[in-house]
């Protein structure tokens, strides 16, 4: 398989696993049943999740009132668009995409 034909899997499945994240926190809390941590929310973002975590915190409405989540799930979006944008264009190590 090629290597671009993973990584888009596996992005894919990382904000998927964000976004349905997002939806069973936020079902859990209304149920007062235990919750995910919000570390392991960040850390689904962390590892490529964010469009998918930020897309869930929006859909379900869950956890928009707090500061760090408000800033901080597009800051991780921001940071990682800012890496791949080096690593496609400025960086020393080529890549091909096709």
């Amino acid at each position: 398989m090629e290597v671009i034909l993973v990584l888009l899997i596996y992005f894919l499945a990382v904000n998927i696993v964000g976004f349905a994240a997002m939806g069973i926190d936020k079902r859990r809390a209304r149920r007062r049943a235990w919750r995910i941590p919000e570390s392991t929310l960040f850390l689904i973002a962390l590892i490529g999740g964010s469009i998918g975590s930020i897309a869930g915190m929006y859909f379900f409405r869950h956890k928009t009132l707090h500061w760090y989540f408000v800033w901080g799930m597009p800051a991780i979006l921001f940071l990682q668009a800012a890496l791949l944008l080096y690593l496609l264009f400025a960086s020393p190590f080529t890549f091909t995409i096709l």
